[in-house]
């Protein structure tokens, strides 16, 4: 085999679900000069069996055993081995569309400046029914602008040239989630970066995607990230490289308060239950509002508190158990009465009284 243009990246874990679709998605790209390396860092379920029997069926497929080890690691494993100028990360629950790769290279060979280039996404549930389309913001300047408060690319969208993954150092370990931001970050301090406004990927929303724990983990990667960032701006020494796990206390430590750790782990954990409601996951939303609400929050405002209610009040609703749903809508307004005011607000707004 030649050496390919790009090299697909796909870790796969325990994800037998949607697997082979997402390796069809990507064996059935326009764009045909890649390699397609997939990494199995410590399945227990039928991913190797799939996985190794596409391998079987196309060349382009390189597929690689190792033992379990953190996300970013095996992400690393599955890059350094790519031969190809760019690397394209692929997650095995998603769907690439047939002309992806052809758009992105096209992109990044008119753009030699920009090392990082990702795409709009539309999101579809478990079935695969369509949900919404996600936009990020296309153009350089509009990019960095996100940086400072979320990340602007959908990982499975991005092309990466090989060059930057290899000057930013690659994912760091010390990020267990959110080893993408910090990845996109550093790259950003030596290449341009963009993304296509045309949609390149179905994105999944699944209730098995991360666990609510994991995601309060991420929410801690996701600040720290942001605060290393800021200190190399600075021009000091990246105050992660000398630590081996993030921990609230690793954060207060940046300057972090634990009121603000709170206030954005509610926050993130909110929209995650929005995004199970999109999904029509409403079991998987109820149950991540019972947990949020039970959670030990000392800093949590109390606008946050009542919306969560309100929340909780719509979902029993919708399983209707009415009683519960109106006790959760009076918890709502016992905690903040201004709260009974917002599902008047579209109609008001229409109105032109608010």
């Amino acid at each position: 085999m030649n050496t390919p243009f790009i090299s697909v990246v796909m870790v796969i874990c325990n994800v037998e679900r949607f697997l082979a679709e997402s390796i069809e998605s990507i064996l059935g790209q326009t764009f045909e000069n890649f390699e397609f390396i997939i990494v199995d860092f410590g399945s227990t379920d039928n991913s190797k069996t799939i996985a190794s029997s596409y391998g079987a069926r196309d060349g382009r497929i390189r597929f690689h055993e190792i033992p379990h080890c953190g996300l970013p690691e095996a992400r690393n494993v599955g890059c350094l081995l790519a031969q190809g100028r760019y690397i394209a990360i692929m997650d095995s629950d998603d769907v690439s569309a047939p002309d992806r790769l052809m758009s992105e290279v096209e992109f990044m060979e008119a753009h030699p400046e920009v090392g990082l280039l990702g795409g709009a996404t539309e999101w579809i549930d478990a079935a695969g029914k369509s949900l919404r389309i996600d936009r990020f913001p296309t153009a350089d300047h509009e990019v960095r602008q996100d940086f400072a408060f979320r990340c602007p690319f959908c990982q499975p969208t991005v092309l990466i040239r090989r060059e930057a993954f290899i000057r930013a150092g690659g994912y760091r370990a010390v990020f267990p989630q959110a080893e993408d931001y910090d990845l996109w970050l550093r790259i950003a301090e030596h290449f341009q970066c963009a993304n296509l406004e045309k949609v390149v990927l179905k994105y999944r929303i699944h209730p098995y995607q991360i666990s609510m724990r994991r995601r309060n983990q991420q929410t801690l990667c996701i600040l720290a990230a942001q605060a290393s960032a800021s200190g190399r701006r600075n021009g000091n020494p990246d105050p992660l490289n000398s630590v081996k796990e993030i921990s609230p206390a690793t954060l207060v430590i940046l300057g972090i308060t634990e009121a603000a750790q709170q206030r954005t782990l509610a926050a993130e954990c909110r929209q995650w239950i929005r995004h199970m409601c999109w999904a029509g996951e409403y079991t998987a939303a109820l149950e991540a509002a019972m947990e949020l609400l039970h959670a030990d929050w000392k800093y949590v405002e109390r606008w946050q508190i009542a919306d969560l209610y309100l929340t909780i009040a719509g979902l029993y609703w919708r399983q209707k158990k009415l009683l519960k749903s109106l006790f959760a809508l009076g918890r709502a307004v016992a905690t903040r009465p201004m709260v009974v005011g917002r599902p008047l607000k579209p109609m008001l707004q229409r109105l032109g009284l608010a």
